[in-house]
């Protein structure tokens, strides 16, 4: 999928049960964000196509009830008799969908309506829960189970629901057994409520502006449009960039909108509110709770005393522990669901070598992370297809990522010498990156430090997909022989989940050290549920802005499941040296695929690795110290100053 997007006017929001955060952002200045805004903001992932639905609520106060009319239109309106007078009040919804089209064998254009007028815009992927053949359309198949749904709300369902017992269900229990990454945006006509919400790890993008004084509408989008009100230097300044909090991270969740006509002044009233999940096995992944946290002196001594014997016989498949082959399993698994080529791709390369049709790609780091999705990818793909490993370096061929990757791809080439593999060099300058930069600035918000510009910059480059191959040369990375690339794959692959899960980052055997097992617990427990705020919604809009999909094959929920079934010693030892224990469970993964020099690689992340980061704080700070010294990471951009 895409993108979707939401401007509801004229009905008066109720956010009281959601106990919002009185410090919640809101816009000092008013903006003025179109309909036309937020189909630009779509329009720039290159989507398969864009539609628009725009729903009209109408009412009159000579009606004593309350109820009211509604209209469906595709762009223009029409005029609607709703048997009384003309309407004193009326609200409008305009809903709108973005298709990269993946899945199925007919074109899909969004929003879909179904003949009960349920209007459905979908961005995301059902792995699981529903089910979808493989020539059909997910999109398609969820409008119809939501079309079977009850019109009452999740917690009248349980207790007084007339569908109850008839396998309807409601709303909640559709979206809480979808396996993958998806946001929502549903107008169920029997019950006239809007639902909206987002998987509970947040893989996909949803900005929120909740009503504001300055601003009373209500709306939702993928990635934050551009208000042609405010203008510094030349380019357009995005709401959120310079201290104009316009829009928000929506959090994980379900929610709905009851609309309804006030007996009062007849103008619309909607109560927004939140629902619980309603599948127990994804409470607990929510939950993050481990079957065992702090082990035993035996445990751990049984659990070192496994991993010396596997270093000894680092050339045996069998080597890897039992806990290591459950988690590859499960890796191999969700990599089969998010690379399964669908009738789509048919379409795609009629009449054209399937080699030359390049569907997945790799961020490619040379890493652990990125080197076994590659591994489990070759695995899994069909060997006519070649795959693109895309890497990005601010520093040529000195980046620390550029050499990992070559030397990662030469490992790749000895586990899997019949597929042929495409390392792709994407090089920049940051310095040359004006344009770029700005226009990174503006998908990462409401993000807004200079860490989340370097990632997010980084990340852009790669999903665009623009470099140099080498061609020809025996081992694929001769220099000499270069040819310019870009690759067409509009599928990626990022290694997103497995440092929060696994302990890969400092601060978690800084937190071991100081707090020991449960301290190291709650910390990758606090970053698996942040893990949508600080990283997936910033990532997703920064890719999806190349007309690439993002997908995350640590994040698979079964996945997730089988790493909290491992006892936390086996999943990390953090008294080992960096390279060693943190990610210790991935590093056996490793092995078994025969990635013996991946399996000691230590953590970078991409930042440092493709060298944004010096880049940035030379520029911005002067230097690599004074930045530390600044904690530049966390600094908020001044807008004004960077571009000055």
């Amino acid at each position: 999928m895409c993108g979707i997007a939401l401007l509801v006017s004229g009905i008066r929001v109720d956010l009281s049960s959601l106990h919002l955060d009185s410090t919640s952002p809101s816009s000092k200045t008013h903006l003025v964000f179109s309909v036309d805004d937020l189909k630009a903001a779509l329009q720039r992932r290159g989507p398969d196509s864009l539609g628009t639905k725009k729903l009209l609520l109408l009412h009159s106060n000579t009606s004593s009830t309350g109820n009211f009319c509604v209209s469906s239109v595709n762009e223009e309106t029409h005029a609607v008799d709703n048997g009384s007078n003309v309407a004193e009040s009326f609200a409008e919804l305009v809903f709108l969908g973005a298709t990269l089209q993946l899945r199925g064998v007919a074109p899909v254009s969004q929003p879909l309506v179904d003949s009960s007028g349920n209007i459905l815009v979908y961005n995301g992927e059902i792995f699981g829960g529903i089910e979808v053949g493989g020539d059909s359309n997910d999109t398609e198949v969820l409008l119809q189970s939501l079309g079977k749904c009850c019109s009452c709300l999740s917690q009248e369902h349980t207790t007084t629901c007339n569908f109850k017992g008839q396998g309807k269900g409601s709303v909640p229990d559709v979206l809480s057994v979808i396996k993958g990454p998806w946001t929502i945006i549903y107008w169920q006509e029997s019950s006239k409520t809007l639902w909206f919400g987002r998987d509970a790890f947040g893989r996909r993008s949803l900005l929120v502006h909740w009503p504001t004084m300055e601003d009373s509408r209500f709306l939702l989008s993928s990635v934050s449009s551009t208000s042609s009100s405010l203008q510094y230097s030349g380019f357009e300044v995005e709401s959120g960039t310079d201290g104009n909090k316009f829009w928000e991270e929506l959090s994980c969740g379900i929610y709905s909108m009851s609309v309804d006509a006030t007996k009062l002044d007849g103008r619309f009233f909607g109560d927004i509110k939140k629902h619980e999940w309603t599948n127990v096995m994804l409470k607990q992944l929510i939950e993050w709770e481990r079957v065992s946290v702090e082990p035993k002196p035996e445990e751990l001594y049984f659990s070192c005393s496994k991993t010396l014997g596997a270093e000894h016989d680092i050339n045996s498949a069998s080597s890897g522990s039992v806990a290591a082959q459950n988690v590859l399993t499960a890796l191999r698994e969700s990599m089969m669901r998010r690379i399964s080529l669908h009738k789509i791709y048919q379409a795609i390369i009629c009449g054209a070598r399937q080699k030359e049709n390049v569907p997945v790609a790799v961020l490619f780091s040379g890493g652990l992370d990125s080197m076994i999705l590659a591994a489990l990818l070759d695995e899994c793909l069909d060997p006519n297809y070649e795959i693109d490993l895309l890497n990005v370096s601010f520093d040529g061929e000195s980046a620390p990522d550029r050499i990992s990757a070559k030397a990662g791809i030469k490992e790749l080439r000895r586990v899997a010498p019949l597929r042929r593999w495409r390392l792709v060099h994407i090089d920049a300058d940051l310095s040359k990156l004006t344009w770029e930069t700005k226009h990174v600035l503006s998908l990462i918000n409401p993000a807004n430090t200079y860490m989340d510009l370097n990632i997010g910059i980084a990340l852009w480059l790669a999903a665009r997909g623009e470099g140099w191959m080498c061609e020809g040369s025996s081992n694929g990375i001769d220099e000499d022989k270069r040819v310019s690339y870009t690759s067409r794959a509009r599928i990626l692959l990022v290694g997103s989940g497995a440092d929060e899960q696994c302990a890969g980052y400092g601060r978690h055997k800084t937190k071991y050290r100081h707090e020991s097992w449960l301290g190291l617990h709650e910390e990758m427990k606090l970053d698996m549920q942040r893990i949508w705020k600080r990283n997936l919604g910033r990532d997703d809009r920064c890719i999806a802005d190349n007309g690439k999909e993002a997908r995350f094959p640590f994040l698979d929920e079964d996945v997730i499941r089988t790493l909290l079934d491992i006892p936390l010693w086996e999943v990390a030892d953090l008294d080992q040296p960096s390279g060693k224990g943190d990610k210790k469970i991935l590093r056996e993964v490793a092995e078994i695929l025969g990635l013996h020099n991946a399996a000691i690689l230590p953590k970078r992340a991409i930042q440092f690795g493709s060298r944004i980061a010096r880049e940035s704080n030379r520029k911005n700070f002067g230097s690599n110290r004074a930045a530390n010294q600044a904690s530049a990471g966390s600094v908020v951009i001044n807008v004004p100053s960077y571009f000055s």
